[in-house]
């Protein structure tokens, strides 16, 4: 049995995953992706820059199950510093700032950004080109505004990113010994 994730050149390009970051075992990482410090990839993650690039910032954490690609041209995926993306979610070719939110299950299609501190609630579909700007909940199908982000999930957002770096770096440690 492995314990080791997927991780395959494309074209020449070999993924750069951070020695301190955690990517789990059955998660896959192709091509020009880069992974930052304390980083966390968790089962069944799938990030493929194959025909553009990925970069995924410092503590940031994909839980399980999320897709990462990118649109051929015209947008790389680049996901900031601190950001918390949920399980089971479809991230394309768009633009997540440091320190936002992304609910279970949601998809964030070509050329959207989600701002610094704002969050795309479980299970919304924002549309190509869209901007949920700072301190903004969005959601449903197609996501729109709902309300402002309460101080208690902004302060959620601030504290789950170093809880999942610390996780990651638990399974690393386990996964040597295992």
């Amino acid at each position: 049995m492995s314990h080791r994730p997927i991780v395959l050149p494309w074209r020449g390009v070999v993924p750069t995953v951070a020695a301190d970051a955690f990517v789990a075992p059955g998660a896959t990482v192709i091509g020009d992706v880069v992974i930052e410090a304390e980083a966390s990839i968790w089962f069944g993650c799938v990030l493929r820059g194959d025909v553009n690039v990925i970069r995924v910032g410092a503590r940031t954490n994909l839980q399980d199950g999320t897709v990462v690609h990118v649109t051929r041209k015209n947008f790389g995926t680049y996901i900031g510093r601190d950001v918390t993306i949920g399980h089971a979610c479809l991230i394309h070719g768009c633009t997540l700032e440091d320190g936002c939110f992304i609910g279970m299950h949601a998809t964030v299609t070509d050329g959207c950004v989600v701002e610094s501190g704002a969050m795309l609630a479980a299970g919304a579909l924002l549309p190509p080109g869209k901007r949920v700007p700072k301190g903004e909940l969005w959601g449903g199908n197609p996501a729109r505004f709902m309300r402002a982000v309460k101080p208690e999930e902004a302060r959620y957002f601030v504290d789950l990113p170093p809880h999942y770096a610390e996780l990651g770096r638990e399974y690393r440690e386990a996964l040597k010994t295992a």
